[in-house]
């Protein structure tokens, strides 16, 4: 993927980013107003969210707008909304905690990792990998709507492949610092 250096950071595709961290308030305040009753429209939230993240993503490559700002925030949006998700379900009751601490410790140090090698200069855009855990993630979600426990059980295998995610993403860091 070739980044644009000239680029406007204002293109659809940002944009599109963008809507899907102001999403994040809404499904916040959706679910919260009555949890019990609003697993399902937060899911379409958080499905929204996901199929504006598979939007940005193909606009960007199709119409040449990669550039850095996109490169950086499309995961972190999808991290955060991914976070958020998380943690209203594991403090309601939907999944257990454990779920939150994995996700929120991989999580942290992917967002820490990300912000050093951005410092470094290197900029990792999302591996296919790092895509399937995303895709794995709304399984799981997405499941909890039917079985709980089947959807928990996702949740956890998303976990695991997250970390199988962050590693290699540590290892193509590496691999482009040393051939710097």
């Amino acid at each position: 993927m070739k980044l644009e250096k000239n680029s406007s950071n204002l293109n659809l595709p940002n944009l599109i980013t963008l809507f899907r961290i102001f999403l994040i308030p809404i499904f916040l305040y959706v679910y919260f107003r009555n949890p019990e009753d609003n697993l399902l429209y937060s899911v379409v939230i958080f499905f929204i969210a996901g199929f504006s993240d598979f939007l940005d993503g193909y606009l960007a490559r199709k119409s040449n707008l990669v550039t850095p700002f996109g490169t950086v925030m499309d995961p972190l949006a999808d991290k955060l909304m991914l976070l958020t998700a998380i943690v209203s379900y594991a403090v309601t009751g939907v999944i257990p905690y454990i779920i939150l601490i994995l996700v929120g410790i991989r999580e942290t140090f992917m967002i820490l990792g990300g912000i050093v090698v951005y410092k470094w200069g290197i900029i990792n855009p999302a591996n296919k990998l790092g895509k399937f855990v995303t895709f794995s993630f709304y399984i799981g979600i997405f499941t909890l709507l039917f079985n709980k426990s089947l959807g928990t059980i996702f949740l956890f295998m998303s976990a695991a492949l997250g970390f199988m995610a962050g590693l290699s993403y540590v290892k193509t860091t590496l691999d482009k610092k040393k051939n710097r």
